[in-house]
């Protein structure tokens, strides 16, 4: 029979500790389907951005480059990143599961470091990041999409990134 009255520190923290691990592995068993239906629209989200882009590319590629795509820009001339942005924000409806902001697509200069973050550096999980620098209408200009899908940001299988290519 164990004599309660003997119990020191140590078995306190050992009990208290034992205790912690087995209260956070539940929790986490708990929630995790939550953070994975997160992730799942989010790179949704994400997938949706990247098949509109080049769905006008494709349709420009297609017509004799006279036309003009549906957010205004010439095919055969430099499209406007904020354009493009105010588009999407506007007329397609995204949700982002972490936050109730309404302008899901955003520009940055570098979407990678927005989408993998850096050491110590926050981002904006959910958050569609979409070069600001203007689309060339050169063959071959590369545009860069980049979404955060789940904390870390920088880990492997956390990001999404995509080059989109005129």
């Amino acid at each position: 029979m164990i004599n309660f009255k003997k119990i020191g520190f140590l078995e306190i923290l050992v009990l208290f500790s034992a205790f912690y691990v087995v209260s956070t592995l539940i929790w986490t068993a708990s929630t995790r389907s939550k953070v994975e239906d997160k992730a799942n629209l989010i790179k949704s989200n994400h997938k949706i951005v990247v098949e509109f882009v080049n769905n006008q590319i494709n349709n420009c590629d297609k017509s004799d480059n006279k036309l003009k795509t549906i957010w205004g820009d010439k095919c055969n001339e430099v499209w406007s990143s904020k354009k493009i942005i105010n588009y999407i924000n506007k007329n397609i409806k995204l949700k982002n599961p972490n936050s109730n902001i309404s302008k899901l697509v955003k520009g940055a200069q570098d979407p990678r470091l927005q989408a993998e973050g850096k050491a110590g550096q926050s981002t904006e999980m959910g958050v569609i990041f979409i070069s600001s620098s203007d689309f060339d209408s050169e063959p071959g200009s590369e545009w860069i999409i980049g979404t955060c899908v789940k904390s870390p940001c920088v880990a492997a299988g956390n990001n999404e990134l995509t080059s989109v290519y005129r």
